[in-house]
């Protein structure tokens, strides 16, 4: 059996992004159980807004293909407003259920205040519409300039719950999903 692939995503576009810090933590800890990684950092992309019109604009094929190979996907974002970020939801409006369907994927976000989970919840919802498997253990990281520094995470605790989010993407990668939720089979237009 070849060794699970995960891909983390970050739907952070800041170059000093506490996300990138983490996410890259994650896919690490992949690495030392056993995966072999990949980090898909949006902000290399050209990516216009989604146009339903035009699915292969700019990196769009680039970008899908990518998460298409992955055989977990970890999806890191800030949070803004109470939710994921745009660069994060364009890319995932140029994905479909070729890229998502029956995928193990894993949740984080990372906040400058302290209650990032209204962002995890969106994004599981989004992944139970492309009947994803999410992992159920998420990662969160409050309070970033202070759990964060110099290109690490400071935090023992938080430290712990990014790489076990790491660690869970290997372990799960191969799960057998159960059958389509509901929300997947609402989910009109996702595949048109």
């Amino acid at each position: 059996m070849s060794r699970p692939h995960v891909v983390g995503v970050v739907g952070s576009l800041r170059e000093a992004s506490y996300t990138r810090v983490a996410i890259e933590h994650a896919l690490e800890a992949a690495r030392e159980t056993g995966g072999t990684t990949e980090l898909l950092d949006l902000r290399e992309y050209d990516l216009p807004v989604f146009d339903a019109d035009d699915r292969d604009a700019g990196d769009a094929p680039d970008v899908t293909r990518r998460i298409r190979e992955g055989d977990s996907i970890l999806l890191g974002t800030p949070v803004y407003h109470g939710s994921y970020s745009a660069p994060l939801k364009n890319a995932l409006d140029y994905c479909g259920f070729d890229e998502f369907e029956n995928k193990t994927v894993g949740l984080l976000a990372v906040a400058g205040g302290g209650f990032p989970i209204t962002a995890l919840e969106h994004l599981r919802s989004v992944c139970r519409a492309l009947n994803c498997w999410v992992i159920p253990h998420q990662a969160a990281v409050p309070r970033a300039r202070n759990a964060v520094a110099d290109g690490a995470i400071t935090d023992e605790g938080i430290d712990e719950r990014v790489a076990r989010l790491g660690e869970e993407a290997v372990q799960y990668a191969n799960i057998e999903p159960d059958p389509p939720c509901l929300e997947s089979t609402e989910n009109v237009g996702a595949d048109d």
